[in-house]
């Protein structure tokens, strides 16, 4: 019959097999007489014994992997860490990194080690951190000219500053000082401002170099404030705070610390701080904001470590940071070397990150700034 013609499903192993296979009746008979039944029905057993096993092993390694990824968050850090610190040794932002670095060891009961990786205007190091394995043990202080800058400054970049980082803390700012010489006619910033408008271009002034905090918001004047100065490039503010003191340059932007040994030797003058707000270290000092609206040039250091680390050290390391740069000690030390102490997490660095690029991006564009 036609129903008789369909295939069936037939048990090699005729004691509880799992094991069918579709065979004509007819075929039955035969079959089932020969041994041909018991090699098949072998092979096909090995066959779906191996497949078995394997998926067995997969399930265990994946589960021990898991555990052992477990175990590893619960007992990090289980050896050094490393931060990477972009600069030389003996700077301010040197001086940061070994400060929170010791702070961050003493606070996960552990080691922090500083790891100076200078060049490329910090692009090196923070190049070499994100490149690093995302499992905590590599975190790297980040600023702008590798982060929010750089990316305007820079023909291309190794590495997306943004979404290759899990950007953990903020720990401040760096406002400059724009001095000049105590004898200098303009008594005020507003009265350099004046000055500078009458005389397009002739006025002067120097910065730490070009693509750098000062050198930005000198370009930022002339775009904003239609104040048109002519810079003169130095590599670092020492030999331009000595040809400002010899009269070789008008004005400078320099760091808060270098800025108040000739300020309190009664050399330099303070006009106005770059900062958002007024700094504790020259509090009379205005901010170019309160002069020309939209002025606001800083630089800034936060910790930062690869994406992809795991969640639970991610927020473990970035609560423990944010302690940190809140304790009263490291907000004093801070406040020593010039920085406007912050701490903001992730959340807030994030959103902080989003709005200086939207600060200097256009400005960068405009001026056709490339340096490299």
């Amino acid at each position: 019959s036609a129903i008789d013609r369909k295939p069936k499903s037939y048990a090699f192993a005729r004691r509880g097999s799992l094991f069918r296979c579709p065979f004509h009746r007819s075929a039955l008979t035969s079959l089932d007489r020969s041994p041909f039944h018991l090699i098949l029905n072998k092979e096909l057993y090995m066959k779906n014994l191996t497949i078995g096993l394997r998926a067995v092993t997969l399930l265990f390694t994946t589960a021990l992997a898991f555990t052992q990824m477990a175990q590893a968050q619960d007992n990090y850090p289980s050896r050094s860490i490393k931060l990477i610190v972009p600069f030389a040794p003996g700077g301010a932002t040197d001086v940061i990194g070994r400060l929170m670095a010791q702070k961050l060891g003493e606070a996960l009961k552990g080691t922090v080690v500083v790891d100076n990786r200078p060049g490329a205007g910090s692009v090196l190091g923070t190049d070499a951190a994100v490149k690093s394995p995302p499992d905590g043990y590599t975190l790297v202080m980040t600023n702008g000219s590798a982060i929010t800058t750089g990316p305007f400054l820079r023909s291309s970049m190794p590495y997306k500053p943004i979404e290759d980082f899990n950007h953990l803390v903020l720990i401040g700012t760096f406002p400059n000082a724009f001095v000049v010489r105590a004898d200098h006619p303009a008594k005020s910033f507003s009265d350099f401002v004046s000055l500078a408008r009458s005389k397009p271009g002739v006025i002067n002034f120097s910065s730490a170099g070009v693509g750098s905090a000062g050198f930005l918001t000198g370009e930022m004047l002339r775009q904003t404030g239609g104040v048109l100065m002519t810079h003169i490039a130095y590599k670092g503010t020492g030999l331009a705070t000595l040809d400002l003191l010899g009269g070789q340059i008008d004005a400078l932007f320099d760091g808060l610390p270098t800025a108040a040994v000739q300020v309190r030797a009664g050399k330099l003058r303070v006009l106005a701080v770059t900062g958002s707000k007024r700094a504790a270290m020259f509090p009379d000092a205005p901010t170019m904001n309160e002069v020309i609206s939209g002025i606001v040039g800083e630089a800034w250091f936060g910790i930062s470590l690869p994406a992809r680390t795991p969640a639970a050290i991610t927020d473990k390391l970035e609560t423990e940071i944010a302690r940190i740069v809140a304790a009263p000690d490291v907000q004093a030390r801070l406040a020593e070397l010039g920085m406007t102490p912050i701490g903001s997490g992730r959340k807030e660095f994030s959103a902080f990150l989003r709005a200086e690029s939207d600060r200097w991006g256009p400005i960068i564009k405009a001026a056709n700034i490339q340096i490299d």
